[in-house]
């Protein structure tokens, strides 16, 4: 077991907490997100995921965050809305924060210590997705542009672990 992937937390758009102990046992798929990204149709194959796998297991967690060329201009009170109207969205989402630079939330600083990418750990863009097992432990690291049913095959062996 991860204890310390089961330490984190961040809050969600209307400040609640998430804790990820409440995440034991279960796989989590983490993306940073973006409403006006041209990668935005994602959105729709991350609620697919999620609607397909949930009972079994799964949570996906979008992270809103504005960093790669403003593409996300909601607020922490608007971003759940505009996520359920424009792209039907009822995955959790957590208040906007930054995956890089020094205000890097310890979520993105701990999953790009253990999972570096093609570029070193700086995330390159918005969609960058994270896979994590039953156990906490960061499985594997896919880029913006892998698109959410490719990841299909890899959630699937993690949930019959």
């Amino acid at each position: 077991m991860n204890e310390r992937f089961y330490q984190l937390e961040i809050k969600t758009p209307h400040g609640k907490n998430i804790s990820f102990s409440d995440l034991r046992g279960k796989v989590v798929l983490i993306v940073n997100t973006a409403t006006q990204c041209g990668l935005a149709p994602q959105f729709e194959g991350l609620e697919a995921l999620h609607q397909q796998y949930r009972d079994q297991g799964l949570i996906v967690l979008g992270f809103p965050c504005n960093q790669f060329a403003g593409q996300e201009p909601e607020t922490n009170e608007t971003i759940e809305q505009v996520c359920k109207i424009n792209h039907g969205v009822t995955f959790p989402l957590t208040e906007k924060c930054d995956v890089n630079g020094k205000n890097t939330h310890p979520v993105f600083k701990y999953l790009k210590s253990k999972l570096g990418g093609f570029f070193g750990s700086r995330i390159k863009w918005n969609f960058t997705k994270f896979l994590v097992d039953r156990e906490g432990n960061p499985y594997k690291r896919y880029a913006p542009t892998k698109t959410p049913v490719s990841l299909e095959q890899d959630i699937v062996a993690l949930l019959k672990r």
